[in-house]
């Protein structure tokens, strides 16, 4: 017969014997993610240096990259074959935000105005190609056709905004209330005018949709390309001023917290918010090469991995603002007075 004085020590022993079986194994430790390199933008070796300043834009076409100038009211070409500068294009009265490329014609809104210009880049015909008649001349025909004064499209718009293009279209906002419009291009009119967020600042299209931030809302808004429907608010970091389509996602620059916000177009959620310390009023955000990149004022570059969702290099100096990515490079306003030409390959290879 056990006493109690047995009986207890039988079941301390029971129990211990229980616990150690119950043990888990010994995990190794996941190693921790690597700092992000943190560098001056002097570390890099650009492929090319074009001089141009002011307060530019830039956009890659097939052919080339243009450079907005406002004070001047100009486009201006860089030539990427040379990566000097063409003659200016005079477009109107500040042209803002950020230009874009479609429909056989150059676009950028006018803060001045306020209005939208319409330049005609198209090539002329090839004589062969349309079976037309050609005079035997010494004199090779040009490759390409001197630019047509611009188009100015006036109409309803009351602020000008930025601008985007997709689904047979062009997309503006066209007042601080948030109207956006859809413009025809084949007749230059407004089709069709949708309420967005106050404060809407940048725009993107893809995933069939226009997407759209209000710095005043922390909002990014979601808009049907095929029906002109609203489908979605999405709230993202604090402040979005830029926003990008691209590696399956939506990203938001938030210069209000310095974050950017990764959206999954699927589901209409962030899933992911990245600290990157860049804050400010404006600022850049493009998607390409595998990459995230982003430049500000102060901080004129940082790249993102897009598969990791995680920021690997920051590069800070005293230009940004502007950036680009094509033509299998990263275009930069990397001082007040440059564009830089990047080969993005280089970049990721910078460690010091």
């Amino acid at each position: 017969m056990l006493t109690a004085a047995k009986w207890t020590t039988t079941a301390l022993l029971a129990f211990s014997t229980f616990i150690v079986w119950q043990e888990p194994e010994n995990k190794p430790t996941p190693t921790p993610a690597a700092p992000p390199l943190r560098l001056l933008l002097s570390s890099l070796t650009p492929d090319a240096t074009i001089t141009v300043g002011g307060d530019r834009q830039l956009v890659v076409t097939p052919d080339g990259v243009w450079v907005s100038n406002r004070a001047a009211g100009t486009l201006t070409r860089i030539d990427p074959k040379t990566n000097t500068l063409g003659t200016p294009i005079a477009v109107g009265k500040e042209p803002c935000f950020t230009a874009l490329a479609a429909f056989k014609s150059l676009w950028t809104p006018l803060c001045g105005g306020p209005s939208l210009a319409r330049v005609d880049i198209a090539p002329p015909a090839d004589p062969a190609a349309t079976g037309a008649k050609t005079s035997p001349s010494p004199t090779p025909a040009p490759t390409a056709a001197p630019a047509k004064p611009p188009v100015v499209i006036s109409l309803g718009i009351r602020s000008a905004g930025p601008i985007v293009t997709g689904a047979s279209s062009i997309w503006m906002i066209t007042d601080m209330a948030g109207t956006l419009a859809r413009i025809d291009p084949d007749t230059n009119a407004i089709v069709a005018e949708i309420t967005v967020p106050a404060g809407s600042s940048a725009m993107a299209f893809g995933e069939g949709s226009v997407w759209i931030t209000s710095g005043s809302k922390d909002t990014l808004t979601r808009v049907n390309g095929e029906t002109n429907v609203v489908t979605e608010q999405i709230k993202v970091g604090r402040g979005p001023a830029a926003v990008a389509v691209g590696d399956g996602a939506v990203w938001t620059l938030n210069t209000g917290d310095g974050s950017v916000s990764r959206v999954d177009p699927k589901t209409n959620k962030v899933t992911t918010t990245i600290k990157i310390g860049v804050t400010g009023k404006n600022g850049s955000i493009a998607v390409g090469e595998g990459s995230v990149w982003v430049s500000a004022l102060g901080m004129p570059l940082t790249r993102l991995d897009a598969a990791t969702n995680r920021m690997v290099q920051q590069f800070s100096g005293e230009g940004g603002g502007a950036l680009a990515v094509g033509l299998k490079s990263l275009w930069l306003s990397a001082t007040p007075t440059a564009i830089w030409r990047v080969d993005p390959k280089r970049i990721e290879a910078t460690r010091r």
